[in-house]
């Protein structure tokens, strides 16, 4: 156990520019792409359950509000997003830089706006998980990799309404096709 906690403890003094070696920018699509295939097999084979998104909230609602059927490790899994994003970010080798993420509709709107946009997009968003019977990372995923009828027609869907939203945002903002 001391041995654990003296390299915990030396890896957490490395400076940031060192932890900025250690993480790329971007995976390549053809690393990361047979990196989470492989993880969705293998949490099918280890869990017998689908990796997604919106199935890890409501699992986590379930155990926080305590009830009996919740599969409460899929907690760490919600609760592992932000968490994993914040420490990436943090790593950089400039340091943390607060970002929203939307600065493209914050350069054309206020804060208080565009806050209200997203708001409005997550609730959207979350409405459609919930009639959809999950996400696109659930459907587009795990849902295809089960040969899930349903999955196809929702990934086809979200695939569409993206290729659709695009075209219609560039034509409108008078951009190239």
């Amino acid at each position: 156990m001391p041995l654990v906690v003296g390299a915990l403890l030396q890896f957490f003094a490395m400076s940031s520019t060192t932890f900025a070696a250690l993480l790329p920018d971007r995976l390549p699509w053809y690393i990361a792409g047979p990196a989470l295939g492989l993880l969705v097999v293998g949490f099918f084979v280890m869990a017998n359950q689908p990796l997604g998104a919106t199935g890890a909230y409501v699992e986590t609602y379930k155990t926080v509000t305590r009830k009996a059927d919740a599969v409460s490790w899929r907690m760490f899994y919600f609760l592992g997003i932000p968490i994993g994003g914040f420490i990436g970010v943090a790593l950089k080798e400039d340091g943390f830089v607060r970002r929203s993420g939307y600065d493209a509709l914050r350069n054309e709107l206020s804060l208080g706006t565009t806050a209200i946009i997203v708001l409005i997009g997550a609730v959207v968003m979350g409405y459609g998980a919930r009639m959809a019977g999950g996400c696109t990372s659930g459907h587009g995923i795990c849902g295809t990799a089960q040969r899930s009828p349903a999955s196809w027609v929702a990934t086809c869907t979200f695939m569409a309404a993206a290729v659709v939203t695009t075209l219609f945002i560039r034509i409108v903002s008078g951009g190239a096709i």
